[in-house]
């Protein structure tokens, strides 16, 4: 999953709708409270979502 570091540290666990996406990848214009998930599928969509990041303990 690509994302802003300076929002979501690299390395985090991000829960989104149940499923675990690893914070691993900046795109260049992944800025801000935004998120990219690389997907096998071959449609793109682009929707709002909350997301959760996992703490550890």
């Amino acid at each position: 999953m690509a994302v802003d570091p300076s929002i979501i540290p690299y390395g985090s666990t991000v829960l989104i709708d149940g499923k675990e996406y690893l914070a691993q990848d900046c795109g260049g214009a992944i800025k801000g409270n935004k998120i990219d998930i690389f997907s096998e599928y071959p449609k793109q969509e682009r929707y709002q979502v909350e997301i959760y990041i996992k703490r550890e303990k």
